[in-house]
């Protein structure tokens, strides 16, 4: 067996991050414009918002169609290989990420190494044990994409069992690698440049600062607060927003933290709901920081209160999102939650030198939903 070396996927190019500087400037236009539009009540700037993320959508789609049709138009390749070594990652769901090293030996072309991950069910993991020979596909210009096929035809079933394949040296490509921190960071650049963008056009009315402004009824008036709960603590609420930042030796993941950060927000308004507290369209909390963006009396929006998010369940989350969904050397991580589809949804996002990915979970913390890195 004649053993190559396959070139391991090239990271993001200047096009890609390109690419994803617009994405992410899209994504925050438009959630920032839906937000403040349901905040000031302009149905208009609530339509541009979703409509604006349709066209990019269907753009972004057509771009990539000759490419994909590129892509189509070469069929996989099918190989036998052999299990050089496994580990699987614990978590939650039936499906349990399993990072696999294989050395893969086509019938016409030399034996590579390679090394990625996939998911496996967990009665299935018996299957997959160092030594055994797997049935696999992958394109023949990117091997690096490379998939097991758990349900070959018999007569490649027949094959692998009976197939003696000699193990490859190493080293093994990396086939699971993302595009990189660069391509995370130009695109949350860009969302946050254009979430910016969109709160510093409309800061008159968000904020009050403007001299012809109409003025607010009573119960809607601007008032700002600032209060210093501890010297490491300062807390901001406006009509609109409310935030909560803690200095160095602080995490909202500190037992009660968050509960408390919140609490502090909500304490003493109606906000509409009838429960004694203020109503909430979104919630964000990173490590330091937590953001709330209160429904504005008067306006119907899919808001809920804060005080029901499940803050017990938000430090799991986090952790959950950092070790089982194959990002490297996880950095930042941001926690959403919001209620616009209906049922309050809760997104954890993680970031770091191998990538980004993200969790879902419903309003009692179950997660429901993954998207690792790939």
């Amino acid at each position: 067996m004649t053993p190559t070396t396959v070139a391991p996927p090239t990271g993001a190019t200047p096009v890609d991050l390109a690419r994803g500087f617009l994405t992410g400037g899209v994504i925050g236009v438009s959630l920032t414009a839906f937000i403040v539009g349901c905040a000031l009540g302009k149905a208009p700037l609530i339509v541009g918002a979703l409509a604006l993320l349709a066209v990019y959508g269907l753009l972004f789609f057509l771009a990539g169609a000759p490419r994909r049709a590129r892509e189509a138009a070469l069929a996989p390749r099918t190989a036998l290989a052999l299990i050089e070594g496994m580990e699987a990652k614990q978590g939650e769901e039936t499906d349990v990420p399993v990072r696999f090293d294989l050395t893969v030996a086509p019938e016409d072309a030399p034996a590579f190494r390679i090394r990625f991950s996939e998911a496996v069910h967990v009665s299935e993991l018996p299957d997959y044990r160092p030594g055994k020979v797997l049935v696999v596909q992958y394109p023949p210009d990117r091997p690096w994409r490379l998939r097991v096929v758990k349900r070959p035809t018999p007569a490649w079933e027949q094959r692998a069992a009976g197939a003696a394949i000699d193990s490859v040296p190493g080293p093994a490509v990396a086939g699971d690698r993302a595009e990189g921190c660069a391509w995370g960071f130009v695109t949350l650049l860009g969302l946050l440049l254009g979430a910016a963008a969109v709160v510093l056009f409309f800061r008159a009315e968000l904020f009050g600062g403007s001299a012809d402004a109409r003025p607010a009824p009573p119960e809607q008036s601007v008032s700002v607060t600032v209060s210093v709960t501890s010297s490491s603590t300062d807390a901001v609420t406006t009509s609109a927003t409310g935030t909560v930042s803690f200095g160095p030796g602080r995490s909202m993941l500190d037992r009660g933290a968050l509960r408390e950060a919140v609490e502090s927000l909500t304490q003493g308004g109606d906000g509409g709901g009838g429960g004694g507290g203020r109503q909430a369209l979104t919630v964000v909390v990173r490590e330091q920081l937590l953001t709330v963006v209160f429904s504005p009396a008067g306006v119907d929006a899919p808001a809920f209160d804060p005080r029901s998010l499940p803050f017990d369940r938000v430090p799991a989350l986090v952790e959950e999102a950092r070790t089982t969904l194959g990002v490297d050397s996880p950095r930042t991580w941001q926690l959403s939650a919001e209620r616009l589809t209906g049922s309050l949804t809760i997104r954890v996002g993680v970031a770091g030198a191998g990538g980004s990915a993200s969790l879902e979970a419903d309003g009692q913390g179950v997660v429901v939903r993954r998207s690792p890195a790939r």
